[in-house]
C-alpha cells in the first residue's frame, strides 16, 4: 500500500452509508449499482428516474473529485486485457449473486440478510485468492 487515508477513507464511507439511507428512507429502495444498471439498460422499469439520477451522482461524485485535486488513476501494472476480462467476470459474479458490493456489503448486511453476509463473505475471499494468484503466482505487479 503506497499511501494510507483515513480521513478521505471516512468521507467516503460516510457519503456511500448515507446515500444507501437516503434512498432507502426517502425512496424504499436499496442501493445496488448492479440492480441499477440492469433495471436501465438490461431490464428497462417503468421507474428508471431514480436509478439514473444515482448513477450520474455516482459519475458526478468522481468528477467532483478529481476536481478537488485527487487522482483517481487507473490500476498501473496490470495489462489491459487483464483489466477487461477482470470486469467481465465481475460482471457475471455479480449476476450470479443477484447483487454486487454495494447491494449485498452495505444494504444487505445493514439488514442482516444472510444472503448478504455469505455473498459479501464470498467476494472478500475470491478477491483475496485472486489477489494472490495474480501477485505471487502470475507476479502481475501492485
Amino acid at each position: 500500500m503506497t499511501s494510507f487515508t483515513p480521513i478521505q477513507a471516512l468521507i467516503g464511507g460516510l457519503l456511500i452509508g448515507s446515500s444507501a439511507t437516503l434512498l432507502l428512507w426517502l425512496n424504499g429502495r436499496i442501493a445496488g449499482v448492479t440492480g441499477m444498471i440492469t433495471g436501465l439498460l438490461v431490464k428497462p422499469s417503468t421507474a428508471p428516474g431514480w436509478r439514473l439520477l444515482f448513477l450520474i451522482g455516482l459519475i458526478a461524485g468522481t468528477v467532483l473529485y478529481g476536481w478537488l485535486g485527487y487522482s483517481t488513476p487507473l490500476r498501473q501494472g496490470f495489462p489491459l486485457p487483464l483489466l477487461i476480462v477482470a470486469g467481465l467476470l465481475t460482471g457475471y459474479g455479480t449476476a450470479q449473486a443477484n447483487g454486487c458490493t454495494s447491494g449485498h456489503g452495505v444494504c444487505g448486511m445493514a439488514r442482516f440478510s444472510m444472503r448478504s453476509f455469505v455473498a459479501t463473505g464470498t467476494f472478500l475471499v475470491v478477491a483475496i485468492i485472486t489477489t494472490y494468484v495474480l501477485r505471487h503466482v502470475a507476479g502481475v505487479a501492485a
